[in-house]
């Protein structure tokens, strides 16, 4: 009689603990129903925030067939720049391995403006690459201007202020060439890409 009564008692348990589990999965799966519109629009309008931060007086921004990620952005209906993905060279790693950025590329394959979309790097140096006064250096680069010969005597970066270079974020050459390979990494890119310019 004791040995059904401990029987019928873990029965209990266990129903109890199963009717929980359906309860929760029942409150989870309409809970994402309830929010993954609201979760997508508001991923889409995250990415639109990015472009626009990017190139601001563009009007549209379309994405570019066959390039994941890739986008054209657009002013009355002709390209003014392109917004592409990239990441620092495998042979100019940071000190955190990976940065990575989106660069905005004009249509004479000269650099506009980049943003660090993810980066291990020390606080302080990721932020100081994000800073106009670091990322200024670039605009109107050409891929020949930030590299200056091949890839493997890249050495774009100095710390005497030494012309056509870019200057060194003060105590990290590494970061400075890791973003600087990334961005001539884009511009190749859209060059070899578009190389015309247009789209």
């Amino acid at each position: 009689m004791e040995h059904s009564s401990k029987n019928d008692s873990i029965f209990k348990v266990a129903l109890n603990l199963m009717g929980a589990c359906l309860i929760s999965g029942l409150i989870i799966g309409s809970l994402y129903t309830l929010t993954k519109d609201t979760a997508a629009a508001k991923q889409v309008e995250v990415k639109e925030a990015a472009l626009k931060s990017m190139v601001a007086e563009a009007d549209e921004y379309k994405e570019i067939e066959g390039k994941p990620e890739w986008y054209s952005a657009m002013k009355n209906g002709q390209v003014i720049a392109y917004i592409v993905p990239v990441e620092n060279s495998k042979d100019f790693k940071a000190y955190g391995g990976t940065i990575e950025l989106l660069v905005a590329v004009k249509p004479d394959h000269k650099v506009l403006k980049y943003i660090i979309t993810e980066s291990s790097e020390t606080p302080g140096l990721g932020a100081k690459a994000s800073e106009d006064l670091f990322a200024g250096q670039f605009v109107d680069k050409s891929a020949e201007e930030l590299n200056q010969s091949d890839l493997k005597k890249f050495d774009p970066v100095t710390k005497t202020g030494e012309k056509g270079k870019i200057n060194s974020i003060s105590g990290s050459t590494i970061t400075t060439r890791a973003v600087t390979s990334a961005v001539y990494e884009a511009v190749e890119k859209v060059a070899a890409a578009f190389p015309e310019g247009g789209h």
